[in-house]
């Protein structure tokens, strides 16, 4: 049974605007206990932080009682006095449709008000113990209304979807040991329209160009960047204001479910970014949100983010963990999305993360790691896999924290991967070398295999690396306009050749000039120039030799599945190694080639005998390279090299890659 605080032709300390007060319809009130979504059981688990479905029960939800269509409310807010509903129906009246605060001390306010539907703009007024008034919009909202206006709007997930041939088929797209090439996109500015460049497209009208698009580049799947309502565009999404809305800018609910469905029917996966370690302090938002420190730690040490000047989720507070992991299985439960990209792990495992001596508290051990968060990560990751065991999780995460993607069960924190930023860091770093001076790095690319099966890793080129003066791919790389291209071709293929699932960033594959400028569309025309169409064209075989040959995916993070054959050629700069899959007849050779000049018979040492044909070179010509290809099959030689038996002789490429497989070919 839930009362109402809210009063009767009568004036209190609690009431909102004294002198005001209207009458409130018997039937709101008298409704309460009828309609309320919460059973005895339901406050069980929200209280102990186990509830991971609040959104069925959370937020406002269209409801028929006796014959008449109205929504029901509900909203956590223990420290509040009053609250109450308001919006265009009501005049935005404060007195005009009070909330109950239900009997159980949860904390929980509901109300079912008549004749308000789909589409009504609200907010929650509430009266916080200390006197303040404050409106508030809702943290369960569906949908928003568009910057600079911030009112929540009664809103469904409801949609008719046809992706049920994918969603049978998924856990073969996700698994551990499948290709899983993803493509980083920011939707707000991936595509602008062209009549209109200020105007952002909308999700069914992005779908238009990105579905095609990927399916033709032949990536796996596409990773959202925060799609989330966020009022401040130039946090690209990471500074959320309604964790279960969708970013109002680019429309619907349903637009978003259409262009999810349509990636699915085109065998496209989709990964949404996730953002559990921070909010920010907009007034209508989470932040204080009943006038205390409800969803964030009260003590700022805790608290507050001093990088992003944002406020940190109170992790070891139970409601706020129902709210963090209902938020999580939302968008993999309603949106179907296919996994989730956990932004700034690393943010949430320390307690002194970007603080000084004295900034921090330790845990109760007297250590620097964040029990509590921790402690959720592994929660939301089981409930996750629990629920949809054939998603992903992926973690961003910088340090060498131990056992990101390994089970909870032997101590892991749960994740399926982990960006791979040291390798990210390492391999930008030498290819921004000048080919001179490569020979004394070599030890940058290959210090990755030291510690590449500690973890499912995933390789990731990033929006973070192409921001802030830190230049373009393409512009990262050193030389004249040629070498550019020829050095980003070959970087490309290190990727796609190295173990681990692979992340680009949208521009990247073909070789975006200017930095990302969330601003603005990607620079399209450049497809027009022939240098770009061919790194474009490279990409698109480097993701089709990723899918179609097992060496590439069948151990891409078990030792298995990789062999160094020569790493001491540092004069040449040359890299030698193999990648292998459980059938060795599919077994790879792959021979880098980091600096400009060709290398004409150089000899390497082969895994096994036999006829080996070159199936890949950065340096075709359609791909804009110079065209020093190994046309035939060539044979292995009883030469022992590199420490093999056998060896063959190969052409190649400047500043190029080669990757040779054994052939049934006979060599005329």
């Amino acid at each position: 049974m839930a009362k109402s605080t809210g009063k009767k032709n009568s004036k209190s300390a609690s009431d909102p605007i004294e002198g005001e007060v209207q009458n409130v319809e018997d039937q709101t009130l008298n409704a309460v206990e009828a309609v309320s979504r919460f059973t005895d059981f339901d406050i069980h688990l929200f209280r102990q932080g186990k509830h991971y479905k609040l959104y069925e029960k959370m937020g406002s939800h269209v409801m028929d009682y006796k014959g008449v269509v109205g929504t029901y409310f509900a909203v956590w807010a223990p420290n509040a006095t009053y609250i109450s509903v308001t919006g265009n129906f009501n005049g935005w009246n404060p007195n005009g449709h009070p909330l109950a605060s239900r009997w159980d001390s949860s904390g929980i306010w509901e109300g079912w008000i008549p004749h308000v539907g789909v589409g009504e703009v609200y907010k929650y007024y509430i009266v916080s113990q200390d006197g303040q008034h404050m409106e508030k919009s809702d943290p369960f909202a569906l949908w928003c209304e568009l910057a600079p206006k911030t009112a929540s709007i009664v809103w469904d997930t409801w949609y008719e979807w046809e992706d049920t041939e994918w969603m049978k088929l998924r856990k073969e797209k996700n698994k551990l040991n499948a290709p899983v090439s993803v493509y980083e996109v920011h939707l707000g500015s991936w595509q602008r329209d062209p009549s209109d460049p200020e105007r952002y497209l909308t999700y069914k009208e992005i779908a238009v160009g990105l579905v095609p698009y990927v399916k033709e580049m032949g990536f796996t799947h596409v990773e959202l960047m925060p799609i989330m309502e966020h009022p401040y565009a130039p946090s690209w999404g990471y500074q959320i204001t309604g964790y279960f809305s969708v970013a109002s800018r680019m429309g619907t609910p349903q637009e978003l479910m259409y262009l999810i469905d349509q990636l699915h029917q085109a065998g496209i996966g989709v990964y949404m970014d996730w953002v559990p370690s921070h909010f920010p302090g907009d007034a209508h938002g989470l932040f204080r949100f009943d006038g205390t420190a409800l969803y964030e730690h009260a003590d700022p040490r805790k608290g507050y983010h001093p990088d992003w000047k944002s406020y940190i989720f109170n992790y070891g507070r139970n409601e706020v963990r129902s709210f963090l992991i209902s938020n999580a299985l939302f968008w993999l439960d309603r949106y179907h999305t296919d996994g989730l990209r956990v932004d700034a792990v690393a943010s949430m495992l320390y307690l002194d993360y970007s603080r000084k001596h004295g900034e921090w508290i330790p845990n109760e051990f007297g250590g620097r790691e964040n029990l509590e968060a921790i402690s959720l990560l592994r929660e939301m990751n089981v409930a996750a896999y629990t629920a949809f065991p054939d998603i992903q999780t992926i973690a961003e995460e910088s340090t060498a924290f131990p056992g990101v993607s390994r089970p909870v069960y032997v101590g892991g924190l749960g994740f399926g991967m982990k960006w791979m930023m040291g390798w990210m860091n390492d391999t930008l770093k030498y290819f921004q070398l000048d080919a001179a001076f490569r020979k004394w790095h070599q030890d940058q690319l290959t210090f990755s295999l030291v510690y590449a099966f500690s973890e499912n890793f995933m390789l990731p080129l990033s929006h973070d690396e192409v921001v802030y003066g830190k230049k373009s791919l393409i512009n990262k790389m050193p030389g004249d306009p040629w070498q550019k291209f020829a050095n980003l071709r070959v970087m490309f293929a290190y990727m796609f050749t190295h173990p681990g699932t692979k992340l680009i960033f949208m521009g990247g594959e073909f070789g975006q000039t200017s930095e990302w400028n969330f601003q603005q569309s990607l620079d399209w025309h450049l497809l027009k120039l022939p240098a770009h169409i061919g790194l474009k064209e490279c990409v698109k075989a480097l993701n089709n030799l990723y899918r179609t040959e097992p060496a590439m995916f069948d151990f891409s993070f078990s030792h298995d599945g990789f062999e160094w054959i020569d790493t001491q050629d540092r004069e040449n700069s040359v890299l030698v190694y193999a990648r292998k899959s459980l059938d060795p007849e599919l077994n790879l050779i792959v021979v880098l080639n980091l600096t400009p000049i060709p290398r004409i018979g150089y000899r390497v040492g082969v895994i096994s005998e036999g006829d080996w044909q070159e199936i890949f070179n950065s340096d075709a010509e359609i791909f804009g390279g110079s065209g020093v290809i190994n046309y035939h099959p060539v044979a292995a030689e009883n030469h022992q090299w590199h420490g093999r038996a056998q060896s063959l002789k190969l052409d190649l490429p400047p500043t190029g890659a080669v990757v040779l497989k054994k052939t049934n070919k006979k060599i005329s």
